[in-house]
Formats: structure tokens, C-alpha cells, sequence
């Protein structure tokens, strides 16, 4: 076990220092939404700060998002010598899973998706079994997701990626052509409940932290978990893509107040709408095994590990009290585990997790 406290600062990055940048940049992008009138349309200025843009185009509205996986490739590239195999269809889906994830938050269907894949020279392409694991992941995801993959750039970027390794990204547009699915946060109200998808595991979120730990250990990603995992492994679970969940949602005509994608902040992004409500979680799913490791080879608290990663949580979803047990039936239908979490009430803007004792603040979560 180490022997130091691992933290996301330690390792070289921190939501204190990235989100003033992040609402920085809102505020001057925001005037730049104008320009879309000069072509006949109109922005849906509640999309700004939002997981995915939004703007109305005659009878619909269309959604925008770009993603980027981060570091899980690293993990892959490191359990290769271990496993001796690429791991990068895992890489593939869970790339398209992050950008997938993100644009369906405000109710859009996916319609294209392109890839964005950079390396320091072309001799990464030779690798035939990674390059083939790779596209077929890609293809496989975008098919899960019922989106096209409408093409993309590789990327030469010769001494500013490393060599050996590469960055993967993407960028999609969805349609919502019933302009009642479109979700903001103008339709959360008190009373409403709060549906939790159960997570697959870390998804992409917090890698640089989980990277640090394996350097620590004696035996690397080969350490095992006590259920016999080993720790790359468990990194390495692909993330679940929800988009024909959404869909479904919608078709069944449940009216989802609101959507939050649990990445990047952990619990805190419960309470990513901006209105002033108090978030009362009063059960959430155990956390995965891969989770206590981390917490315990770290040296974090709960406050910190819930304030960092899903822990078991992958999705929230808001609802009327009377859609809430058909939506949780939906959602299993589409063979995700879900349970009615909680629920939203006046008052300061906070999350409230009981069966923790932790309390997530508003002022934690400063994204627009």
C-alpha cells in the first residue's frame, strides 16, 4: 500500500483550476451565438454550460458536443504487456461513449460522429492488431449508440504527442425533432425524483489518479483485486452507452426533467442544473470493488472519493414522482440496473448524500 496520499492535484490536475477556465471561455463564447442569426437560427441560450449546445433550426433543434477519453488508452497500453492483447476496442467504445453520453443529456437523438485521433508519427498506424481492435471498437460503439460515423482526422502531431502513444476525441451532432424532448434544467421542479443508473466502473473518469496508484504497487496493473480482478482489468470495463435508453424514455413519453452524466466531479454533478435546489440522495448503489481499491491505495476519504468519481453511479435522471417506477423499468428493459434514488427539494443548492454524511456544497461546483 503506498505509503503517500494520492490526490488529483498530485498528479497534476484539478477542477479548481479548470473550471474558472471553463466558465471563462462561456462568457465569451455566449456573444458569439449571435452569429447564428445572420443563417435564420436561433441558440437555446439554458444549453450554455450544459453537457451538449443547443440550437433551434425550423421545426427541430439540434445538439453539438466534443469529448475527449483522456488517459484510459495508458492503462491499455500498459495491461498489453501483461495480457498480451490491445485492449484498444475497449479504448474505441469508450471514447465514443463519452461524447454519446454527453450529447443525449439535453434529449438529442445521435445522428454523426467524427473521430479524432492524434499520434506523434504514422509508425503507431503499423500496429495492425491495435489499428484493427481500435476501428472495429469504433464502429461496434457507434453502432450501439445508432449513430454514423461520418469521419475524422488522425492527426500527426510530432512533438507535441508523445511518441508511442496517442489522444483520442470526438465530436457529434443529435436532432430532436420533438421539440417537448429537449431537456434543460427550466423543468426541474421540487418533488422531483432522482433515478441513478448503475455505473460499469470508472468509465474514463479520474485515470490520471488510477495511473499514479499503479506506479505505487509492486506488481503494477497485475495486482489483484480480491475478487481475483486484476487491477488494469478492472479500469479497463467499457462504459455503458445510453443513447437508445433515452430513447426510449422519450418514446414512452416519461417527461425527463433533466439529465446529468456522472463523470468529472463525481456526486457533484447531481446538482450540475443552475436553479437553487437541495439534492437529498437517500440511497445510491454500492460501489464496485475497483472503487475501494482506489480509495484505499490513494489514502482518500469517502468525501473525496465521491467528490471525484461515479462510485457506482452513472447517470441521474430526473423525473416526475408518478414516471419514476416506468422509467426504472425502462431502463432495466435496456439491461441497466437503476434505483429511485432520491429527490429534489427547495432550497440552498447542495447535495445531500444520507447514507454517507457528506455534503456537497454549490460553490464545489462552479461550471457556468
Amino acid at each position: 500500500m503506498s505509503q503517500k496520499k494520492i490526490t488529483y492535484e498530485s498528479v497534476g490536475d484539478n477542477y479548481e483550476t479548470k473550471d474558472p477556465i471553463k466558465k471563462l471561455f462561456q462568457e465569451s463564447a455566449r456573444a458569439t451565438g449571435e452569429n447564428l442569426k445572420t443563417h435564420g437560427f436561433s441558440e437555446v441560450s439554458d444549453s450554455r454550460g450544459e453537457s451538449a449546445y443547443v440550437w433551434e433550426q425550423g421545426d427541430v433543434y439540434m445538439a453539438s458536443v466534443i469529448e475527449g477519453l483522456g488517459t484510459k488508452n495508458l492503462i491499455a497500453d500498459g495491461m498489453r504487456i501483461i495480457a498480451k492483447k490491445s485492449y484498444y476496442d475497449i479504448i474505441a467504445h469508450d471514447t465514443v461513449a463519452t461524447i454519446i453520453n454527453d450529447l443525449i443529456t439535453v434529449g438529442a437523438t445521435p445522428l454523426t460522429l467524427h473521430a479524432y485521433w492524434a499520434i506523434e508519427d504514422n509508425e503507431w498506424l503499423y500496429d495492425k492488431t491495435r489499428m484493427t481492435d481500435l476501428i472495429t471498437g469504433w464502429k461496434d460503439a457507434c453502432d450501439i449508440a445508432g449513430v454514423s460515423w461520418g469521419g475524422g482526422e488522425t492527426a500527426t502531431m510530432k512533438q507535441i504527442v508523445v511518441k508511442d502513444v496517442a489522444e483520442f476525441g470526438g465530436s457529434a451532432i443529435g436532432i430532436i425533432k420533438n421539440k417537448n424532448h429537449l431537456i434543460t434544467d427550466k423543468k426541474l421542479t421540487s418533488g422531483d425524483r432522482i433515478i441513478f443508473i448503475k455505473s460499469n466502473g470508472v468509465n474514463a473518469n479520474g485515470i490520471s489518479l488510477t495511473r499514479a496508484i499503479a506506479k505505487e504497487l509492486p506488481d503494477g496493473y497485475a495486482t489483484l483485486l480480491p475478487d481475483g480482478t486484476t487491477y488494469g482489468e478492472a479500469l479497463l470495463t467499457k462504459s455503458n452507452i445510453y443513447a437508445k435508453t433515452i430513447q426510449d424514455l422519450q418514446s414512452a413519453n416519461i417527461d425527463i426533467h433533466y439529465v446529468s452524466n456522472i463523470t468529472g466531479h463525481g456526486m457533484r454533478k447531481v446538482m450540475r442544473a443552475r436553479p437553487d435546489f437541495t439534492y437529498i440522495i437517500e440511497t445510491v448503489f454500492d460501489p464496485q470493488e475497483i472503487f475501494l481499491f482506489i480509495q484505499k491505495h490513494a489514502g482518500l476519504s469517502d468525501e473525496e472519493m465521491y467528490g471525484t468519481y461515479n462510485m457506482g453511479q452513472d447517470y441521474a435522471i430526473f423525473v416526475p414522482e408518478k414516471d419514476a417506477e416506468k422509467t426504472i423499468e425502462i431502463i432495466k428493459k435496456n439491461n441497466f440496473d437503476a434505483i429511485n434514488a432520491g429527490y429534489i427539494e427547495t432550497g440552498e443548492r447542495e447535495v445531500r448524500l444520507q447514507s454517507k454524511n457528506i455534503t456537497f456544497k454549490g460553490d464545489t461546483l462552479n461550471l457556468r
